[in-house]
C-alpha cells in the first residue's frame, strides 16, 4: 500500500508508540512537537505547533519502511531505538554506526555475522576448542561475543543470528557499560526488531533464487485487529550451499510474531515471540602456514572442501518478550521490558592443519554443545523537566537478569582408515590427510567427505555456568543553553557468579561501578562538537562457553592461592568528535578520535591454560580515528562510507615478550562504502566495497602470537578487499525485483584465523541472487 491516510490519534498515544507514527515516515511533516513526542529527545528547545492530524496525507511511502530512518534518506538513521538515547543520533555524543533495513536488503546480506563483518571497527573471531562456534564479534579490538542485544535486552549464547525480522542494527563503539552492563569494553551490538503497527494493514513477500542452490523466502505481514490492536508476523525459510565449498551448506527457518494493544491514551502493551533454527554443514575454509624468517606463511588457497558427512552446526533460539509503555502525562514515561529465552548450540566441525611436514594437509575435530536459559527484566523511567533555565532529560532504571549456560561435549569415533602421521601435544599419532608431502591430493575429492567415517554421540555436561545480576542506573542529559549540553550517568551491577565443572566448583560476588560523562557544543545549529568519557568492567569467567579455560575468557584461578579470583577487568575510554547534519538533515558527517585502555586483564601462563601466581597481569591500549558520512549525497546518490585507522598495543603482560605487540584478530585499517544511485524513478543500482588490513591470530583480548625466531607474527590473515553489487527495478507500486552479486571479483579472502593457524575462515566465493518483492 503506497498512499495512506493516518487516522487521528492523540499526541500522547504517539509518544507511547513512536514506532507506529514513524512507520509511515510522517515525523518530519508533523513539526517539532510531534518529533518530541515520537522520540526520547524531550529536552529540545522549540515552540510547540498546532497539528492537524486528521488532514495529514502520506505520499509515496511503503508501509513496511524502517521507522527510525530520516524521511527521504533510507540509509540515514535519525534516532536510536533505545529510549535511553534521548537525543537524535546527530546530537548523541558517541560513535554509533547504524545499518538500516534498506542497507541490509540492498547489500544482500542476511546473517548478522555477515553484516557486521562489513563494518569498520568490527572484525570476526573464530570458534576454537576453548570457544564455542557461532557468531563472535570483536569491536575496536575487544571481544564482544557476549555484548549482543536485541531491542535493548542482552541476547546471550553462541548462536547464529539472522536479519529477517530486523529494522536496523546499532553498533555502539567504545565502553558502553552504563547502558549495557558488565562487559561491553569495545562496544555493543543492538538489533532492533520489527514491531506490530496500528496504522494500517500491509503485507510484503520476498522470494529469492540464486547460484549454489540458494532459495530464500520471507513474509512480513501486519493485521489490524481493531483500532487499538494489531499483530505482525515475519516468516523465513532459506537454504543455500556455501559457494564453491560443496557439501557445506546453510539452512534457516524462523518466525517472529509481534502484537500490540493500545489500552488507553497512556498505556500500551506489546508481546513478541521469536524463533530461529539455523542448521549448517559448516566449512572452516583453509589453514595458514607458520611464518618463517623468509616471510609470512600463506593460506592454502586451493584446498578442496573437507567438510565431513557427519559435520553440523545447529542453533535453536526461542524468546518471548513483553513490554508495557506508560505515559501518564507529557514529559514522563515508563518502559518496562521482560524477556525469557532459551537457546541451544551444538557442533561437530572439521578443521585443516599441517601434518608432520608443512605441506601435508591433515584433518582435525572440533566439537561441543551448550544450552542457554535466561530471564531479564528492565525498568526505565524517563522524565523531562526544567530546573530554572536548565532543561533535563533524566533516566532512572533497574535491571535484573539470570543467565544459565550448560556446556558439554560429543564423543567422536572416527572409523575411517588413517593414511598419515600428524603431530600434536601428545606427540605424533596416526591421522587423516588429504595431501601428501608435496601437496598432491591423495584422496579423491568425492571421497574426502567420508574420509573420517564419523560416529557421533552426545555426552553429558562438563560445566554449568550461571550469573545473576541486579543493576541500577541513572543518567541525565542537561541542555544548559541551546548550544551547550552535558550528560552523565552511573551504573551499579551486583553480580552473583557460579561455575560447576567436573573437577571444581567456583563462586564469586562482584559489585561493578561504571559511568560515563560528556559535553557537547553546537557552534552552529547543525554542527556538534563533543568530548566523552566512559568505563566498562567484566567479571572473572565472564564468557559462558569457556568453563575454567583462563585466557579465553573462562574462569581464572590463582594456583598459588586458589581462593583468590582477582579483580574485574576494567577499561576506560576517551573520545572527541564532530557530527554535522547537512542538506535538511539528510546527510550526516562524523569524525572521532578515541583511545581505550583496558587494565587488569586475565592472562595465560606458560602452559597456555593456567596462570602462575598472578591473575590481573595484562594491560592493552587501542587508539584511532574514525570518519564517516551517511545519507543523501545528491538527490539521486546516497550511501554510507566509514573509515577507521587504529593502533593496538600490549602495554603490560605476564610475558615481557608480549609488550609492544598488537592484539589478535585486529585490523589496523578498515573501510566500508555502500553506495546507491537512483538512475530513474524505477531503476536503482549500487555497490558495497569492504577493505580490512592484515590481522594476526592469537588468544582473544591478548597479544597476537609472535615467532621470535622468525622475527614476525606467527599466523597472518592477509588483507582483503571485496566488492558486492546490486541493481533493482520497480515494476509498479506493488512489484519490484533486485539482483545481487556478492564478491563480484570472486576473490579468495579470509576473515579470521585460529591461534595456531589450524583453520582459517574463508569468505564466500562469488554468488548471484535474484529477488522478487511484492507489497500489498
Amino acid at each position: 500500500m503506497n498512499k495512506n491516510i493516518l487516522r487521528p490519534t492523540s499526541l500522547r498515544s504517539q509518544s507511547v508508540s513512536h514506532r507506529s507514527l514513524a512507520t509511515c515516515g510522517a515525523a518530519a511533516a508533523l513539526g517539532i512537537t510531534t518529533m518530541i513526542a515520537a522520540t526520547p529527545a524531550f529536552a529540545q528547545d522549540a515552540e510547540p505547533e498546532e497539528v492537524e492530524l486528521e488532514t495529514l496525507r502520506i505520499e509515496d511511502d511503503t508501509a513496511d519502511v524502517n521507522p527510525y530512518t530520516q524521511k527521504g534518506a533510507p540509509y540515514k538513521a535519525r534516532i536510536s531505538a533505545d529510549p535511553r538515547r534521548v537525543k537524535p543520533l546527530a546530537e548523541t555524543p558517541a560513535t554509533i554506526t547504524v545499518i538500516t533495513e534498506s542497507q541490509i536488503e540492498e547489500a544482500g546480506t542476511t546473517d548478522l555475522k555477515e553484516i557486521l563483518s562489513q563494518q569498520p571497527g568490527v572484525t570476526i573471531g573464530t570458534g576454537e576448542n576453548g570457544n564455542a562456534f557461532g557468531d563472535r564479534y570483536i569491536i575496536r579490538g575487544e571481544e564482544a561475543r557476549s555484548d549482543v542485544f536485541v531491542d535493548g535486552l542482552r541476547d546471550p549464547g553462541m548462536t547464529t543470528r539472522e536479519s529477517f525480522a530486523v529494522d536496523q542494527i546499532e553498533i555502539t563503539k567504545g565502553p558502553s557499560a552504563t547502558f549495557a552492563g558488565r562487559g561491553a569494553t569495545g562496544g555493543a551490538v543492538n538489533a532492533i526488531t520489527k514491531q506490530a503497527s496500528t496504522d494500517y494493514n500491509f503485507s510484503r513477500v520476498d522470494l529469492g533464487i540464486g547460484t549454489d542452490n540458494l532459495y530464500r523466502g520471507t513474509i512480513d505481514t501486519n493485521w489490524l485487529l481493531s483500532d487499538n490492536a494489531a499483530i505482525r508476523a515475519n516468516l523465513l525459510y532459506s537454504n543455500q550451499d556455501v559457494p564453491g565449498r560443496d557439501p557445506a551448506n546453510r539452512e534457516r527457518w524462523g518466525a517472529a510474531i509481534s502484537g500490540t494493544l493500545q489500552v488507553s491514551d497512556a498505556v500500551r502493551f506489546s508481546l513478541d515471540y521469536y524463533h530461529l533454527t539455523a542448521n549448517d554443514k559448516p566449512d572452516l575454509g583453509s589453514y595458514v602456514t607458520a611464518s618463517t624468517a623468509d616471510g609470512y606463511g600463506e593460506p592454502f588457497d586451493d584446498i578442496p572442501a573437507f567438510t565431513q558427512d557427519g559435520d553440523f552446526l545447529k542453533s535453536d533460539v526461542d524468546t518471548v518478550t513483553g513490554r508495557i509503555f506508560i505515559e501518564p502525562f507529557d514529559g514522563f514515561k515508563i518502559v518496562n521490558s521482560t524477556r525469557y529465552g532459551e537457546s541451544s548450540n551444538g557442533y561437530v566441525t572439521t578443521g585443516a592443519r599441517g601434518g608432520v611436514d608443512g605441506a601435508t594437509i591433515a584433518l582435525s575435530d572440533h566439537q561441543g554443545w551448550q544450552e542457554v536459559r535466561y530471564f531479564v527484566n528492565q525498568f526505565n523511567a524517563i522524565s523531562s523537566f526544567d530546573t530554572g533555565s536548565l532543561a533535563h532529560t533524566l533516566i532512572v532504571g533497574s535491571e535484573y537478569s539470570d543467565h544459565k549456560v550448560t556446556n558439554g561435549v560429543y564423543s567422536i569415533t572416527n572409523s575411517g582408515a588413517t593414511n598419515c602421521t600428524v603431530s600434536g601435544r601428545g606427540g605424533t599419532r596416526p591421522g587423516y590427510c588429504i595431501t601428501d608431502a608435496d601437496g598432491n591430493l591423495i584422496v579423491e575429492p568425492d571421497a574426502i567427505r567420508s574420509l573420517l567415517g564419523r560416529e557421533i554421540t552426545r555426552d553429558g555436561s562438563d560445566s554449568v555456568w550461571q550469573v545473576s545480576a541486579l543493576s541500577f542506573y541513572a543518567m541525565d542529559t542537561v541542555d544548559i543553553t541551546p548550544w551547550l549540553s552535558i550528560n552523565g550517568g552511573v551504573r551499579l551491577d551486583a553480580t552473583d557468579f557460579s561455575l560447576a565443572t567436573r573437577g571444581e566448583d567456583y563462586r564469586q560476588n562482584e559489585t561493578l561501578w561504571n559511568g560515563h560523562a560528556g559535553i557537547s557544543i553546537k557552534p552552529v545549529d547543525e554542527m556538534m562538537l563533543y568530548a566523552s568519557w566512559g568505563t566498562a568492567k567484566n567479571i572473572n569467567g565472564g564468557e559462558s562457553d569457556l568453563g575454567s579455560n583462563c585466557g579465553y575468557g573462562g574462569f581464572c584461578v590463582d594456583p598459588v592461592n586458589p581462593a583468590v579470583s582477582g579483580r574485574p577487568e576494567s577499561s576506560t575510554s576517551f573520545e572527541a568528535g564532530l557530527k554535522w547534519d547537512l542538506f535538511d538533515d539528510r546527510f550526516l558527517l562524523t569524525a572521532a578520535v578515541f583511545q581505550t585502555t583496558k587494565s587488569d586483564i586475565f592472562e595465560l601462563g606458560s602452559d597456555d591454560y593456567s596462570i602462575e601466581g598472578a591473575i590481573n597481569t595484562g594491560k592493552t591500549r587501542v587508539k584511532g580515528i574514525e570518519l564517516g558520512v551517511v545519507g543523501n549525497i545528491t538527490d539521486r546518490l546516497s550511501g554510507q562510507i566509514g573509515v577507521v585507522i587504529m593502533d593496538a598495543e600490549v602495554l603490560e603482560s605476564i610475558d615481557p615478550d608480549n609488550v609492544g605487540l598488537t592484539l589478535s584478530n585486529f585490523a589496523d585499517t578498515q573501510a566500508t562504502a555502500q553506495i546507491r544511485y537512483q538512475a530513474t524513478e524505477q531503476f536503482a543500482f549500487g555497490a558495497t566495497a569492504t577493505y580490512k588490513s592484515a590481522m594476526y591470530a592469537g588468544q582473544p583480548d591478548s597479544a597476537a602470537s609472535f615467532n621470535e625466531t622468525a622475527g614476525r607474527y606467527s599466523y597472518r590473515v592477509p588483507s582483503y578487499a571485496v566488492v558486492d553489487a546490486f541493481a533493482q527495478y520497480k515494476f509498479n507500486e506493488h512489484f519490484s525485483g533486485r539482483i545481487n552479486v556478492q564478491n563480484v571479483g570472486d576473490a579468495d579472502y579470509y576473515t579470521a584465523a585460529y591461534r595456531s593457524g589450524a583453520f582459517l575462515y574463508k569468505g564466500d566465493e562469488r554468488r548471484a541472487t535474484v529477488t522478487l518483492t511484492g507489497r500489498f
